[in-house]
């Protein structure tokens, strides 16, 4: 799978953690939601508002991409994911801060190609002027298992 469906993938990923915390706030639960929202309907505006300019992301491959970059990537025709869920979530949240993460296993389509990957992921999220961005993400590709 290229790595730009593996980046837009895993800012997907935090929103699809079941069950929000009691210490995550409404606003940032929202972004989150908003968030994931965006990415199944590959919604370049909404990505472009709850992605910081300085946004980074580091792939499973160790390539970076900027905003422009994953917002691209995110909006192409013929690229999809199918549901997932979120194993092993960790949600550590400050008041300006927060890390959204934990390992999912996704199927969908780049540019019509099925893929399938397995990967953890670490998304910070930075409230600024009031409103809750993504501002990095980490992720970090399991290896692939050899079918029996």
């Amino acid at each position: 799978m290229p790595n730009a469906v593996l980046s837009a993938a895993v800012l997907f990923l935090q929103a699809a953690t079941a069950g929000v915390p009691a210490n995550v706030p409404p606003d940032l639960a929202k972004a989150v939601a908003d968030y994931d929202h965006a990415q199944i309907h590959r919604d370049g505006p909404a990505l472009r508002r709850l992605l910081a300019d300085d946004y980074v992301l580091v792939n499973g491959g160790g390539s970076t991409s900027d905003k422009a970059q994953f917002v691209t990537d995110s909006t192409k025709p013929g690229s999809t994911l199918e549901p997932f869920v979120v194993e092993d979530p960790t949600q550590r949240v400050w008041r300006d801060g927060a890390v959204m993460a934990g390992e999912v296993h996704l199927k969908g389509l780049d540019e019509g190609r099925p893929f399938q990957a397995h990967f953890r992921f670490a998304d910070v999220w930075r409230k600024q002027s009031g409103k809750w961005q993504v501002v990095f993400t980490e992720v970090t590709r399991f290896p692939a298992t050899p079918k029996s």
